[in-house]
């Protein structure tokens, strides 16, 4: 269970061992053996208490802003204390190893991105213009992928420029293709983040901003820093390698976030434009129906490799096999 706590005036407590949460409509208590996290607002308040207890139960406590990203986080003493794994991700960052793996790790979400094209894709008789549209994205993609796959060079900083240039040309067809799919309520003129200017972005711009809290959670309970990117090198205070990690798993937000959208399962009244800024904005409503949305998605159990798991525990193992990955490069060094 998700504790999502972004209801104006709504408290946080402790009460006889359980989380309390209290609202206008009444009150709520939850054993913490069945909370896997907390996600407060700046409209809401916790005790201290209450962040003990999740101390305790080993439950992560988020403060998110309103666009659903994370301003901070408390967790146990017990996440990230192993030393070696931290090192040897430094002494990775610098390998040549470093750019294969880069490369795979973008390879990987344009797998993905071709799979959720082909999951859409029309049948040629029923919509022939959005079949081509859908086809000619597919061939420009993995044309994109299969140039990614050539670079060489001995430092990710030497190859960064190329494959950043192809990541983003293959996301500007990926989504020319998706905006076919949509209805007219949420139809929408490419990707825009910093203002949302339609329902579609600011939906999609939210759900990553949930997945950007769950992917440096399970950095951190891996004993990996979020703060040292590999390919995200350039943020200055900022989880770096949360912004690496994310990339394979943005294909289950767009997906999530389609399925809303053809289904006009959010009313054009749970959206709101800033005077000010021009941003589109989710009411509450649209919060809530899009939060719940990402974590049923995220709870369902799916076969990867042999392994079946929910989407988050595979997003968890996959953390902790990237600190192998740090620390089997360290052990095999020669010059370490």
């Amino acid at each position: 269970m998700h504790l999502v706590i972004n209801t104006f005036g709504a408290t946080l407590t402790k009460e006889n061992g359980l989380f309390v949460v209290q609202t206008q409509e009444g009150k709520q208590t939850f054993p913490p053996d069945v909370v896997k996290s907390i996600s407060i607002s700046k409209a809401a308040r916790i005790t201290s208490d209450a962040i003990i207890l999740a101390i305790h139960h080993q439950v992560e406590v988020l403060f998110v802003n309103e666009m659903g990203n994370p301003e901070g986080r408390v967790w146990s003493i017990k996440y990230g204390s192993i030393s070696n794994i931290r090192k040897a991700q430094i002494n990775f960052l610098y390998s040549k190893a470093a750019v294969s793996w880069v490369k795979d790790l973008i390879q990987l979400k344009l797998d993905h991105q071709i799979a959720l094209l082909l999951a859409f894709l029309p049948e040629k008789e029923i919509d022939q213009k959005t079949y081509n549209h859908f086809r000619s994205a597919i061939n420009s993609v993995e044309d994109y992928k299969n140039k990614i796959g050539q670079q060489n060079g001995d430092i990710v900083s030497e190859v960064a420029p190329s494959l950043r240039g192809w990541e983003g040309a293959a996301g500007k067809r990926y989504f020319q293709a998706i905006s076919f799919l949509m209805p007219e309520a949420f139809s929408f003129e490419g990707r825009n983040r910093m203002p949302a200017k339609d329902p579609f972005n600011s939906l999609l711009n939210y759900s990553y901003g949930i997945l950007y809290g769950k992917v440096e959670g399970a950095l951190i309970k891996a004993g990996i820093d979020p703060y040292v990117g590999i390919f995200h090198r350039d943020d200055y205070n900022r989880p770096a390698l949360v912004f690496d990690m994310i990339e394979p798993y943005r294909g289950w937000m767009d997906y999530v976030v389609i399925r809303l959208c053809q289904e006009n399962a959010i009313p054009a009244e749970a959206f709101s434009l800033d005077p000010h800024s021009r941003a589109m904005l989710l009411g509450p409503l649209a919060k809530r129906i899009l939060i719940q949305s990402v974590n049923d998605y995220l709870g369902e159990i799916i076969s990867i490799k042999g392994r079946n798991l929910s989407r988050a525990s595979h997003m968890e193992e996959d953390m902790h096999k990237l600190a192998k990955v740090f620390l089997n490069h360290i052990a095999n060094d020669p010059i370490r």
